[in-house]
């Protein structure tokens, strides 16, 4: 996946100039350092690229830096940059407002490499988790978190069961060969597992194929035949099919949307 953007937004050029170089010091290549002179050139950049991390003067003609972060409540919390704001002045308004737009610090001029940098890190530490639980939120399927919530234990074999389930998904396998596993009749084991789980053992195997290709496709850089394969289907084009029938829309469309 592309490299995510640090973006710092500020009118003084010494300052911007001035922090980009501090960054770039410290980057390692890992982020992609992009500066704007105001809020408008911020604005379009933040619309075209994947912006990590938003280090932006609170005063600024026409769009101030505040305006800026408030802009940004908009859009889904998973793709919101964390927001580091700068200022020549202590200012408490200030303060304040940044505090109920959820900014993650407020550096006074001038600023010092160590400071920033601490700063920068607590900010991308605090994006990277929102990113990941925004992820985990995407690739979770609703009814498997309900699947097995009957206020009754599972029993061993329906656990056992699971535990085969999981570790096979790379292969392919039928009820029968997981009813064997856990040494019951395929027809009992069948209704069994329909009881506990709540929904069919086919229909069970398959959410937790997509599940597990879903978290391939936002976090690898496999092909979607690669990621087919790995999921137990032998075919990627009916991989594409039951994706599509579970998710609404193709494995590629998805991988596009989380990215």
């Amino acid at each position: 996946m592309n490299r995510h953007t640090i973006l710092i937004v500020d009118d003084e050029p010494r300052t911007r100039i001035g922090l980009a170089r501090m960054l770039e010091a410290w980057n390692g290549d890992r982020y992609v350092i992009r500066s704007a002179a105001d809020g408008r050139e911020a604005l379009g950049i933040l619309e075209r690229e994947r912006v990590r991390l938003l280090i932006t003067d609170i005063k600024m003609p026409e769009i101030s830096g505040l305006q800026l972060a408030g802009a940004l409540k908009s859009m889904p919390e998973e793709d919101r940059p964390a927001i580091i704001l700068i200022s020549g002045y202590a200012e408490f308004e200030f303060a304040q407002r940044a505090i109920q737009l959820g900014v993650v610090d407020y550096l006074l001029k001038p600023i010092g490499r160590d400071k920033l940098i601490a700063a920068v890190e607590r900010a991308l530490a605090q994006a990277e988790e929102r990113a990941r639980i925004g992820m985990m939120e995407k690739v979770v399927d609703p009814e498997l978190l309900r699947s097995g919530d009957t206020g009754k234990p599972l029993s061993e074999p329906v656990r056992e069961a699971l535990a085969y389930i999981d570790s096979h998904l790379d292969q392919p396998f039928t009820m029968r060969d997981a009813a064997s596993r856990v040494h019951l009749n395929p027809s009992y084991f069948s209704v069994l597992f329909k009881d506990e789980m709540g929904m069919t053992f086919s229909e069970y195997v398959t959410r937790r194929r997509l599940q597990r290709a879903k978290e391939m496709l936002l976090r690898t850089k496999l092909t979607v035949a690669e990621i087919a394969e790995r999921v137990g289907y032998q075919s990627a084009k009916h991989f594409a099919k039951m994706f599509r029938q579970y998710e609404g829309s193709s494995p590629g469309d998805y991988r596009n949307q989380g990215s």
